[in-house]
C-alpha cells in the first residue's frame, strides 16, 4: 500500500550524464558509458510496473564543437542497448547562448516528451543530479528528485524539493514503496 497521495508517475524522464550514466564531460565514445549503481534495476523496475522511461539531456558539446550529433546518437544508442529501450529521447544540441527553449533549466524538452508519449506533464517524474535538472522539472511542472552526485554544489541540494541518495532511493520515492530487487 502506498504511503503517499501523490499519484505514481505514467512516465519518468531521467537526465543522462551523472544520473543513468557515469558523466564523462563530452563523450562521444559509445565505449565509455558505464551505467549508475541499480540503473538497470531501477529501468527494469519501472518498466515492469508499466511506467515509460525516457532520456532528457542538454549536450552542448555539439554547439561548441566539441563532439557531433552522430557521436552523441552513437552513445545514446549504447545506452538504449545497454539499459533501454527508452521511450522516448530529449536532446538539446544548443549552448547556452543560444536561448533555446528545450536546453535545461528551460523546460521544453520534458515538455515534449510529455507530448510524445502522450501523457499530461503533472504525469512524469524527472530524475537528474544538478539544480538545472531541477528546475527544468518545476517549470514544466513535473515532480522532480534530485540525486546529488560529488559534483552537485551544497546550494542545488538545498533547493531541491525533493533528494534521494540514489537512483533506487529515488524510484522508491516516486512509487511510494520499496522497489523489489534494488539494492539487494
Amino acid at each position: 500500500m502506498r504511503s503517499s497521495s501523490i499519484p505514481i508517475p505514467k512516465a519518468v524522464l531521467f537526465d543522462r550524464d551523472g544520473t543513468l550514466i557515469q558523466d564523462v564531460p563530452y563523450n562521444g565514445d559509445p565505449g565509455l558509458v558505464a551505467p549508475m549503481p541499480d540503473a538497470r534495476k531501477v529501468l527494469a523496475e519501472l518498466r515492469g510496473r508499466g511506467i515509460a522511461t525516457g532520456v532528457v539531456s542538454n549536450q552542448s558539446g555539439v554547439a561548441r564543437g566539441l563532439l557531433s550529433r552522430s557521436q552523441v546518437d552513437r552513445v545514446n544508442d549504447r545506452i538504449d542497448r545497454l539499459m533501454g529501450p527508452f521511450d522516448v529521447w530529449e536532446i538539446c544540441p544548443h549552448g547556452t547562448e543560444d536561448g533555446c527553449g528545450c536546453r535545461k533549466p528551460a523546460p521544453g524538452m520534458i515538455l515534449s516528451a510529455c507530448r510524445r508519449l502522450g501523457i499530461a506533464a503533472a504525469e512524469a517524474a524527472y530524475i537528474g543530479d544538478i539544480g538545472s535538472d531541477m528546475e527544468a522539472a518545476e517549470a514544466a511542472g513535473v515532480r522532480g528528485i534530485l540525486v546529488p552526485t560529488p559534483l552537485t554544489r551544497p546550494d542545488e541540494v538545498a533547493a531541491a524539493r525533493e533528494v534521494a541518495a540514489d537512483l533506487a532511493g529515488a524510484v522508491s520515492l516516486l512509487l511510494g514503496v520499496a522497489p523489489v530487487g534494488i539494492g539487494q
